[in-house]
């Protein structure tokens, strides 16, 4: 056989198996993503299942606050209808301010923090916001990752052509960096 048929082969066999290596990382690299992404909403759930009762306990004991128990309970909702990374990060800014304020005013009423199922449901959403906070940076990390993948070379070269482009970052709304304000009147 000619030198360069041989030559050819080697180079075309090469190319080939480098194709299907980074193929496969790349769904490696996506579904690790995709993974992460479903952990940050799991313990977003967990945190939408406890407002409920947590918003209750409150309730029960300072009726006066209703206005803020219902924004707790609408940003609550909007964060259930939240679908992708965008939209789940404004609905969690949302909901983030509205449970600081709630506990801003938990502060003023003794009788709630003394009460034992406030406690422990103050504990269980502590934890809960502990959680998600992990969640969320293995999520970038991760992104941070693939996307660094699908944008060097040579990856990029065919990352597009199989369907694979940048994800999103989990980002936190400029809104969700103020400190609420919360009077009483």
């Amino acid at each position: 056989m000619n030198k360069g048929l041989i030559a050819t082969i080697v180079v075309i066999a090469l190319i080939a198996i480098m194709g299907v290596s980074g193929y496969n990382s790349l769904v490696s690299m996506s579904e690790n993503v995709s993974g992460k992404w479903s952990q940050v909403e799991n313990q977003l759930q967990r945190r939408n299942d406890l407002i409920p009762n947590l918003v209750s306990t409150v309730q029960g004991m300072a009726n006066q606050e209703k206005d803020l128990i219902k924004a707790v309970t609408e940003a609550r909702a909007k964060m259930m209808g939240a679908q992708g990374p965008a939209a789940v990060s404004a609905a969690n800014g949302e909901l983030s301010s509205a449970l600081s304020r709630l506990m801003v005013v938990v502060e003023n009423y003794p009788q709630i923090k003394s009460d034992a199922s406030f406690r422990q449901l103050s504990d269980e959403l502590a934890g809960t916001e502990n959680r998600i906070a992990v969640a969320r940076k293995d999520y970038n990390d991760s992104v941070q990752v693939y996307n660094s993948k699908v944008k060097s070379f040579p990856t990029v070269i065919y990352a597009g052509m199989f369907g694979f482009s940048s994800k999103d970052y989990f980002k936190v709304e400029e809104a969700a960096k103020a400190v609420p304000k919360v009077s009483f009147k």
